[in-house]
C-alpha cells in the first residue's frame, strides 16, 4: 500500500491460494448452492502439514457482501476447499471499519482454522481512529498480500457531469450540498474521498455506511453523489449507465477498464490512492505453515489465468513472502499515522 498512493498462521495463505485457484473453479452459476451461500464443499483431501486441516475453515470477510474484499473471499473459498480437502465457510463480519472482523480472528485459536481477508486501510489506519480491543499490528499475522487496487471515482448516472472537471465545477457551484458515501468512517474510501476533496478544494459532506455493498444502492439512486470504489464493486453498474466512472486514482490506467482516465489525465494530479488486500491469521500461527501456504499461493497468482481474474476485479497481483508483507504492513502503519494526523480525519 503506498501512501498518497494509498492505503497501498496458518491457513491464512490458503485463502489466497483459493483466490486464484478459483480462477480454475466453475463460474458462479455452476457452483453448488453451498458455495454460493458462503460454504464451499471440498472434493477430497490435499497434501499439506500433517493433521491440518482437522475441521472446516472459517474465512472471515471484514465487510458486508458486495465489496471487493467480499468478492475476493467468495472467489477464494472454492479454491481453498479444493486445496485443503475441507469445507470453507465465508463469514461476513462488517462493522466498525473492519474492527469486528479483526477482533474475532485475533481472538481465535492460532491453528489455521480461522483466517481473515481485509483491506490494508482497515489494518493500518483503524488504530489511529479507534480505541480497539486489539492491536492489529501485533495480534494479526500477515500471511499473503493478494493484490492491490486503485480507487475509481464514481458518480450516479443521473448526475449532470461527464468528466472529472465537470464534477469539480458542479461541486464548487454547490458548496456543502454534495455528499459522498464511504464504507465507514476511517475506511480507505473515506480517506480517499477526503484526500480528493482537499486536493480539489471542495466542500463535501461525508455519509458513512457499513461497507461498500450497502452504500451502492443509495449511490445509484442519487441519494449520495460520489464514492471511491474498486473496479470489482463498480463494474456491474457501469455498462448500463447506473454509475459513471470519472477517473482512476493511479499513475496508470486500469487494464480492466482502460477507457477511464487517470486522475492526472483528468486534471487532478495530486489525488492518488491504492488499497491492498491481504490474508491474516491469529498471532501465534506456526511460521512453517504460514510459509508453506504463502508459497502455494504465490504459484496461483503467478498463473496467467489468476492474473486475469484479478485484473477483471480492477486489481494488480502483488505476492511476495510473508516476511515482506509483514514489513509492508509495519511501514504503512507508520506512514498512515502521519497521513491521518495531517488530514485531520475525525470520526462522526
Amino acid at each position: 500500500m503506498n501512501l498518497p498512493s494509498a492505503y497501498s498462521a496458518s491457513a491464512a495463505v490458503r485463502v489466497l491460494a483459493l483466490l486464484l485457484l478459483a480462477t480454475l473453479a466453475p463460474d458462479a452459476g455452476a457452483q453448488s448452492a453451498a458455495a454460493r451461500s458462503g460454504e464451499a464443499a471440498a472434493p477430497g483431501p490435499v497434501a499439506g502439514p500433517q493433521g491440518y486441516p482437522a475441521r472446516p475453515i472459517r474465512l472471515v470477510v471484514a465487510t458486508s457482501p458486495g465489496g471487493v474484499t467480499d468478492l475476493l473471499g467468495r472467489m477464494a473459498a472454492p479454491a481453498l476447499a479444493t486445496l485443503l480437502g475441507q469445507n470453507v465457510v465465508v463469514d461476513n463480519r462488517p462493522g466498525a471499519t473492519g474492527n469486528v472482523a479483526m477482533d474475532l480472528v485475533a481472538k481465535s485459536q492460532p491453528d489455521g482454522h480461522s483466517l481473515l481477508i481485509i483491506s490494508g486501510g482497515n489494518v493500518v489506519i483503524a488504530p489511529y481512529l479507534y480505541r480497539l480491543p486489539l492491536d492489529p499490528i501485533k495480534d494479526l499475522l500477515p500471511v499473503f498480500n493478494v493484490a492491490e487496487a486503485p480507487h475509481l471515482l464514481v458518480v450516479p448516472g443521473s448526475l449532470p457531469v461527464n468528466d472529472l472537471r465537470d464534477f469539480i465545477g458542479y461541486a464548487k457551484a454547490n458548496p456543502g450540498k454534495i455528499n459522498y458515501a464511504s464504507a465507514g468512517s476511517g475506511s480507505t474510501p473515506h480517506l480517499s474521498a477526503d484526500h480528493f476533496a482537499r486536493v480539489a478544494g471542495l466542500q463535501l459532506v461525508h455519509v458513512p455506511y457499513k461497507g461498500v455493498g450497502p452504500a451502492l444502492p443509495d449511490l445509484i439512486a442519487g441519494r449520495v453523489h460520489l464514492m471511491m470504489v474498486t473496479l470489482g464493486s463498480a463494474r456491474p453498474h457501469l455498462p448500463g449507465g447506473a454509475l459513471k466512472a470519472l477517473a482512476v486514482s493511479s499513475k496508470r490506467r486500469l487494464a480492466g477498464i482502460p477507457e477511464v482516465p487517470t486522475s492526472e489525465e483528468a486534471g487532478l494530479p495530486g489525488w492518488q490512492m491504492t488499497t491492498w488486500f491481504g490474508v491474516f491469521a491469529p498471532r501465534g500461527t506456526d511460521a512453517k505453515l504460514v510459509n508453506y501456504l504463502n508459497a502455494r499461493l504465490q504459484e496461483t497468482i503467478d498463473d496467467p489465468r489468476g492474473k486475469q481474474r484479478l485484473h477483471d476485479f480492477g486489481c494488480e497481483p502483488v505476492g511476495g513472502s510473508a516476511r515482506s508483507f509483514a514489513e509492508q504492513v509495519r511501514s504503512d502503519y507508520q506512514l498512515w499515522g502521519r497521513r491521518v494526523k495531517e488530514a485531520g480525519v475525525k470520526l462522526e
